[in-house]
């Protein structure tokens, strides 16, 4: 089931329930009336009474972070963007266009570690690089001339509604 999307566990708050939980439990409350006080269902309060008896309240404690741990820690993060900062020609890439593929590349290369070209975009989401596009404009363009069709021609040439009465 899990939490709400973007809502995140407040482990401290869990731990302090499951205490909560060891201290009635020890003052010789029954499961059931455990699971009612901390509104739980019966079912933790009877896992968290086996963990009790086989390990003590530190088995209860917190178990740490949830999750796999991260490939990259933060001090490598900072070095990845700084190699993307120079540039895919830096690798030597003909253009200056950042891609996943060429991303997992240099995480490799830099690194030694390996990210599916599709994941690499969590990485840059965390490092708050945005994904960009570049504008396909020809090198030729004239802004003014653009401009002056767009004012002057297209209402010219543009059909324009016929009017009720006319024929």
């Amino acid at each position: 089931m899990g939490n709400p999307k973007g809502v995140r566990r407040d482990f401290d708050g869990l731990e302090r329930r499951r205490l909560q939980a060891v201290a009635m439990l020890e003052q010789g409350l029954s499961e059931s009336e455990v699971a009612r006080r901390l509104q739980v269902s019966h079912t933790s309060v009877n896992r968290w009474s086996r963990v009790l008896a086989k390990h003590g309240a530190k088995g209860l404690q917190q178990a740490g972070r949830a999750g796999r741990k991260p490939r990259l820690g933060a001090e490598e993060l900072k070095r990845l963007e700084q190699g993307l900062v120079k540039g895919p020609e830096a690798l030597g890439y003909e253009t200056p266009l950042w891609t996943l593929w060429r991303v997992s590349h240099l995480i490799e290369q830099e690194f030694g570690v390996r990210y599916h070209p599709g994941h690499v975009w969590k990485l840059l989401r965390q490092l708050q690089w945005s994904c960009q596009r570049p504008e396909g404009r020809a090198r030729e363009r004239n802004e003014q001339a653009i401009q002056h069709w767009k004012k002057v021609e297209w209402p010219r040439i543009k059909k324009k509604p016929k009017k009720r009465d006319a024929p």
